[in-house]
Order: C-alpha cells, then sequence, then structure tokens
C-alpha cells in the first residue's frame, strides 16, 4: 500500500470514477422497471414522450460509463506502471547498496529471478487488480444495494449462497498461494542454472568436462518440475469456481422461483417490471462477484510473490552512508592508509582477520603475502570499504572510512581485482565507466600507460571493438591490462592491487609493472601479492597467516629472519 501512497490524488481520482461508474450503472434496471409498468403496459394508451425518455436515457448511460471505463482504466494502468517501476527501481537500488557479503551468498540467477520473474508475476496485480477489486466491489455494493430498493425478500433469496462462496475460495487461495511461491523458486533454479551454464564460462567447463548431456538432462528435470507446478497451480481450485459459476447461471431460476410463489400467494406489491429488473441487476451482478472471487486467489498467489520481492528489500544495508558524512575533496588527500586493530567475520564466531594494525604511508607500497585463504583479499577490500569491520577502524588520512561519504571513498580509493570484470559493450564504454567525463586523449593516456593502447589500435575497431561477454574476446592478460587502464584513468590516492598482474606473462607483467611503479609514484599502493617481482621492492611486505599479521619488514629483513616469508618464497608459494 506504501508504493501507492505518492499517487493518491490520482488513484481518489480514479475512485470518483469508479463510483460514478457504478451509480450510473443500476439506472438502467429501474428505467426499464418502469418501462414495463407504466408505460408499455398502457398499450395504444402509453406516453410515447415519456418512452422515448426512457429509452434515450436507456441508450445514453452505457455510452457514459463506457467512455467514463475507457478513462478508469488508463488512468489505473498509468498509475500501475509507475508502481511497477518505482518497485523495479527500488529493489534494484537497495540491492545496489548491499555489502558484498550478499553477493558471495547468492547465486545472481537467483537475484535475476526476484527482478524479472517475482516482479514481473505482481504486475497484473499491481496494474490492474486494485482497481479491478475496487470497481467490482462497488459494483456489487451498488447493485445489492439497488436489489434491495427493489424487493427485499428477492435479495435475501439471491444472497443466501455467498458466505459459502466467500469460504471456498478462501480455502482455494490458500492452496495456490503455496503453490506460487513453489513455483518462483523452481524459476529462480532454472535461471540459476541458465545464467550459470549458458555463460561462456560455464560452456567452455561443460564441454571440456563432457557435462553437456548431464545439464541438459538437469534443466529437462527443473523444466518438467516446472511445467508441474505451474499446471496445478492454474488448476487448483477451478472445480470449487466452475460449481459457483454454475450456481450463478442458475440463481435467476430461483429468483423466478420465488416471485412466482410470492405472487401466486396474492402479494401485490411485486410486479412483473420489478421481477426483470431484479434480475437484469442480477445478472450484472454476477460477473463483477465471480471477478471478485476469483482474484482473491490471484492476490493470494501474488502475496507470495510479493513475499519474495520484500524479503530483498527488508534486507539490512550493511555498509551504508551516514547522514552526516565528511566530504573530502581528491587533492586534499595525502593517501595515509591505517589498519587499527582490525577483525572481520563472514560467519559469526570463525574470524577471518584479527587484530591486524598496520600503516601505509603516503606514496608507500605496503604488500601482503601468505597462503591461500589466509586473508589477503579481504584486507583490500576492507581498504576500499567494500566490507566492514567487526572491530578496528580503517582511516585514511585519519578519517575512519565510515565517516566519509561514497563520493569521496570512490573517488579517494581506487581497486584492481584479480577478477577482471568486463562489461558487454565496447572498450571505450568499459573504460570510462570508471570516469564518464574523461577525453579521449585521457582515455588514450591511461592504456598506454597500462601497455594496452598499441593493441587496441591494431584490431579493425580499435577503442570502439566490443570485448564481448565478460570480456572473451580478450585474453586474461589484455582483459588485466584494461582493467589497470581503467583504474588509471580514476587516479586515484590509493591503490589496491589484488594479484593485478598474475594472468600476466613475464614479459607483459614487466611492462606493465613498470608502468604501475610510475602510477605508484606519490600514491599508497596496497598489493596483494603473487610474484615476488611485484612485490620485491615494497616499502614494507606483511606476512598474513590465518587472518593474522604474524611478519613484516621489508623483503631483505624478511629473507635474514628466515621465518614464514623465506618459506614461502623457497616452496614457490610466491613465483619468482
Amino acid at each position: 500500500m506504501r508504493l501507492f501512497k505518492p499517487y493518491l490524488a490520482r488513484l481518489s481520482f480514479v475512485g470518483g470514477l469508479i463510483v460514478v461508474s457504478a451509480a450510473l450503472g443500476v439506472i438502467p434496471a429501474f428505467l426499464l422497471r418502469d418501462l414495463l409498468n407504466n408505460v408499455l403496459n398502457k398499450g395504444t394508451n402509453m406516453d410515447t414522450t415519456e418512452l422515448n425518455l426512457l429509452i434515450a436515457g436507456m441508450v445514453a448511460i452505457p455510452i457514459i460509463t463506457g467512455a467514463i471505463g475507457v478513462a478508469q482504466v488508463w488512468q489505473s494502468n498509468l498509475i500501475g506502471q509507475q508502481v511497477m517501476h518505482d518497485l523495479r527501481t527500488a529493489v534494484y537500488g537497495h540491492l545496489q547498496r548491499l555489502s558484498l557479503r550478499f553477493f558471495t551468498a547468492t547465486r545472481t540467477g537467483e537475484v535475476q529471478s526476484r527482478i524479472a520473474n517475482d516482479i514481473g508475476g505482481v504486475q497484473t496485480v499491481v496494474t490492474t487488480t486494485a482497481t479491478t477489486i475496487v470497481s467490482n466491489a462497488t459494483t456489487v455494493i451498488t447493485t445489492s444495494i439497488a436489489m434491495i430498493l427493489l424487493d427485499w425478500r428477492l435479495a435475501v433469496a439471491a444472497f443466501i449462497l455467498l458466505p459459502v462462496f466467500v469460504l471456498i475460495t478462501r480455502r482455494v487461495g490458500r492452496i495456490r498461494r503455496e503453490l506460487a511461491a513453489s513455483t518462483q523458486i523452481s524459476l529462480a533454479d532454472i535461471s540459476s542454472l541458465v545464467e550459470e551454464s549458458l555463460s561462456v564460462s560455464g560452456v567452455l567447463l561443460a564441454k571440456t568436462m563432457g557435462q553437456t548431456g548431464e545439464l541438459a538432462e538437469r534443466f529437462r528435470g527443473e523444466s518438467e518440475r516446472l511445467a508441474d507446478l505451474q499446471l496445478r497451480q492454474r488448476m487448483a481450485g477451478r472445480w470449487a469456481m466452475a460449481s459457483i459459476q454454475a450456481t450463478f447461471a442458475i440463481m435467476p431460476a430461483l429468483v423466478y422461483g420465488v416471485a412466482g410463489h410470492l405472487i401466486a400467494s396474492g402479494n401485490t406489491s411485486l410486479s412483473i417490471g420489478t421481477v426483470v429488473a431484479f434480475t437484469t441487476l442480477q445478472t450484472r451482478l454476477f460477473f463483477p462477484l465471480t471477478s471478485l472471487l476469483s482474484v482473491q486467489t490471484d492476490v493470494q498467489s501474488s502475496l507470495a510473490l510479493f513475499e519474495r520481492v520484500f524479503e530483498y528489500l527488508d534486507l539490512p544495508v550493511e555498509i551504508d552512508e551516514r547522514p552526516d558524512a565528511t566530504e573530502v575533496a581528491r587533492d586534499d588527500v595525502a593517501g595515509r592508509l591505517e589498519f587499527d586493530r582490525v577483525a572481520f567475520e563472514y560467519e559469526a564466531d570463525r574470524p577471518t582477520l584479527s587484530d591486524i594494525s598496520f600503516v601505509a604511508e603516503p606514496g608507500t607500497k605496503v604488500a601482503l603475502v601468505g597462503e591461500t585463504g589466509s586473508g589477503k583479499t579481504t584486507v583490500g577490500y576492507l581498504a576500499a570499504r567494500l566490507y566492514e569491520p567487526s572491530a578496528g577502524a580503517v582511516r585514511i588520512d585519519g578519517h575512519d572510512l565510515r565517516d566519509l561519504s561514497f563520493r569521496s571513498l570512490r573517488e579517494t580509493i581506487g581497486v584492481v581485482s584479480q577478477e577482471t570484470y568486463l562489461f558487454h559493450g565496447s572498450v571505450r564504454e568499459n573504460l570510462l565507466f570508471a570516469r564518464p567525463g574523461a577525453t579521449e586523449e585521457e582515455l588514450e593516456a591511461a592504456a598506454q600507460a597500462a601497455r594496452i593502447h598499441d593493441h587496441l589500435m591494431s584490431l579493425p575497431d580499435g577503442y570502439s571493438t566490443v570485448v564481448g561477454e565478460r570480456g572473451y574476446r580478450f585474453s586474461g592478460g589484455e582483459k588485466q591490462r584494461l582493467a589497470i587502464a581503467r583504474a588509471i584513468l580514476r587516479d586515484p590516492p590509493v591503490l589496491v592491487l589484488d594479484e593485478a598482474t598474475s594472468a600476466l606473462d613475464v614479459e607483459t607483467e614487466r611492462a606493465v609493472q613498470d608502468a604501475l611503479d610510475r602510477l605508484s609514484e606519490g600514491r599508497t599502493t596496497l598489493v596483494i601479492a603473487h610474484r615476488l617481482s611485484t612485490i620485491r621492492d615494497a616499502d614494507q611486505i606483511l606476512v598474513l597467516d590465518h587472518g593474522r599479521i604474524v611478519e613484516r619488514g621489508t623483503h631483505a629483513e624478511l629473507l635474514e629472519i628466515g621465518g614464514r616469508y623465506a618459506a614461502l618464497v623457497e616452496r614457490d608459494a610466491i613465483v619468482v
């Protein structure tokens, strides 16, 4: 209901149209009664002027209500589509605010299914069902009042079975709601399977592992389960609803029977015109009443989808910008990075990092080394505030990262991760993602610094070359050089390089490393090391083991100690 709050004025207008249309809709029945009782029954003595007026009214009112109906449908759909737009953008915007932790624990296909299938599934309810309920309910109320005014005894006979119908549809609605929830889960499973198995990586893995048949069979099973659920959802309560509709169809006969017995017993207050007018109103009542009973089951089904949509909207934002966030100009940042007794855990009571403390002075290079899973990448992500420490603080120039605005944070810290992601677009579009306002000269300068410009210029389309899904038209080394160029273009005071040269051959790595060395001058660099060549000249090397710093010093100092770092070098855990 809160989604409709911004559109209350327009909704009130639609409500007014509905009430006027419903009120006008019952008038023809009374005109028909007067026509039968006061005009046509007079034969040759009938008043033709009154006849013409009654006929004119019976013709004009449907035309007027039809025009009102068109305006009502247009306005209700306009409001509904705007509400759907608000809902879609709210979910997408909220997901963008969630921390990296959520996305590392959630399948991409599941997220896509919530936005596409679940929100798409409630579209009918939002765009048309809400106003249809109001319209039908108003029609039922006004028609019921008119029927009571015509003859209360016939009205009692017409409404006597209504409570039974309501109870039946409530039960059907509960069944459909449960089936709808299961159907959406199945849709999410299929979306995830398609997203994972039909991506370039998924297809490559399936073909090389000989699992294409297995995946096809798995998809067939998921599709068969979905088909069964959708069939059950559509058939749930169909016999009950068919019985209700059949009962509605034969109820005029019941009214005629009651009217006949009343007239036979000498009741003179009930005329033929009243009976005909009553059954006309009763016929007008059947469609909206049946629709209301049916829509109740549809709403119950949609509630299951709304629950899944709002489940995402209700997820707490772990990393948010404070209302009084500090704005720091890019030129005022020196780049002093400090970790002060930082701790972090992905799961409760299972610490990933403990008591991490170090200072990276402006313009220095700090390297992180250690076995896989020692927490190196997590430290880098904490430095960029992609995660929030569970204890301690990360500071830039004395400012706690939690106190900085997101804009200041993103202008201050740049990240080149070990997994390079490129959008399905041109090289230019991917580079400009880092700095949309960059000039062509700045773009080319960044590419030259990353040693990728010459390769791009050798391509037929140059910087307009489409990179393909996830950049698969480029090699691993080329993609990493594009990622480095993207970071260079952003020009941040603090760089986090998460094994940024891990996919490069030795010759290319040397060229890129020279560019990174020049880029690092005058700025702070946090390097998550994969090769010794990238950290040999680091001002400080931190050795992590099970989330703790166990050694620190320069390359020469750590070799002289002969501890964990020396063992890593000796075992080639850090490649020379």
